[in-house]
This record gives C-alpha cells, sequence and structure tokens, in this order.
C-alpha cells in the first residue's frame, strides 16, 4: 500500500525526479559537446539553460525549502517536540549550516505521516 504523502512531500519528490532527470540530460550534452569542443565556462552557462537543469534546482530548492517548513509546522503537535523544543527548534534554525544536516532533515521531513 502507498504511503499518503502532503503536498510538501508531493512536491519535493515531483522536483527532486524533475532535478535528476535534468542532471542525467545536462550530463549527456556536456559527454557529447566534450566530443566536438573543449567545454569552457560560457559553454557549460549555456549548456545548464538549454537542458533546464537551472530551473530545476532553482524548483528544487523551493521544494525543499517548503517540505522543511512543512514538517516543522507538521511536528509542532508531537508530544516528542514539546519534549525537546529547544533543541528541535535549534535543529531547523541551522538547516542551512551544512549540506549533510539539510540533507538529514529533508529525509526525516519525508518520514512524517
Amino acid at each position: 500500500m502507498k504511503p499518503i504523502l502532503s503536498k510538501a512531500q508531493l512536491d519535493y519528490t515531483k522536483a527532486k525526479n524533475l532535478f535528476e532527470n535534468r542532471a542525467k540530460v545536462l550530463e549527456r550534452e556536456i559527454a557529447a559537446k566534450r566530443a566536438l569542443q573543449e567545454i569552457t565556462q560560457e559553454v557549460m552557462e549555456e549548456l545548464v539553460q538549454a537542458t533546464g537543469f537551472h530551473d530545476a534546482y532553482n524548483d528544487l530548492v523551493i521544494a525543499e525549502n517548503a517540505l522543511i517548513e512543512w514538517s516543522h509546522t507538521t511536528i509542532k503537535h508531537e508530544k516528542t517536540y514539546r519534549e525537546n523544543r529547544e533543541a528541535i527548534d535549534a535543529m531547523y534554525e541551522n538547516v542551512n549550516a551544512s549540506p549533510e544536516k539539510r540533507q538529514e532533515l529533508i529525509q526525516l521531513s519525508m518520514k512524517i505521516r
């Protein structure tokens, strides 16, 4: 049985899948261009825009932020949150302290039902 996901979780999943697909397309385009010419910054920027990778990345960041905000709001109703409020709030405040912490919080947010 499929788990029931929130809108924030669904939006994140959709944005992540699109980003991963655009990344694959970008990799193929880079490989094709590399066979014909040197990959300069200008060429790379052109490929990033042409493949939709840049837009997909921006959409992913927006979806991640919405997911994190949703999870913080959602867990405030849990007993565990009330017992550990300061530590949990500190974790959310420092979500951008490192990419690893951000990813861990996103993974935890996807487990909320």
